[in-house]
């Protein structure tokens, strides 16, 4: 549960992508058996933490529509309202910002792509997390923020206070 004057936002990267059929668009691309499991396996991990997001800003990419898909199969409190949003297609973090400035529930997951992810996650936290995969922010990778701010409106870059960190990408 997000505390009263917070916003909290569940930033991931997309689970695995199948790379099988190379005449299909990027946009198309859907996500492979790893990314399956992984995405299902970030939605537990989200789930047993108490994490669980009332608003999904997601890519209108078919690999990140999966991944919610994928993730949303948990046992979640509630059932959160979905936007899928083209501009999140491979967005720039100031693109990545004005969208999720337009969102309206106390806690939302937003997924999209790299680089535009990775940088989006590093500009956001005042620390960020000690893990040296956060740079890299791999496939499934999902960063944890809650930012005092009473609406997404007020949120701005270096304000985010750091919850978790955690890598889903299918790797030992």
């Amino acid at each position: 549960m997000t505390p009263p004057g917070h916003c909290r936002l569940i930033l991931t990267r997309h689970a695995k992508s199948d790379w099988d059929d190379p005449t299909l668009p990027d946009h198309d691309r859907p996500l492979n058996d790893r990314g399956r499991r992984s995405a299902r396996a970030l939605g537990d991990w989200l789930a047993s933490r108490g994490y669980d997001p009332e608003e999904v800003l997601c890519s209108s990419a078919r690999r990140t529509a999966e991944t919610w898909e994928r993730v949303s199969e948990a046992v979640f409190e509630t059932r959160p309202d979905l936007r899928l949003e083209p501009q999140l297609y491979h967005a720039s973090p100031d693109v990545m910002l004005r969208v999720l400035q337009s969102a309206t529930a106390p806690t939302v997951m937003m997924i999209g792509h790299n680089p535009g992810i990775a940088e989006f996650a590093a500009m956001l936290p005042a620390r960020p997390p000690l893990s040296p995969e956060f740079r890299r922010y791999p496939t499934a990778a999902t960063l944890v923020l809650d930012f005092q701010a009473a609406s997404w409106a007020e949120v701005r870059s270096g304000q985010g206070s750091v919850l978790d960190f955690v890598r889903m990408d299918g790797r030992p």
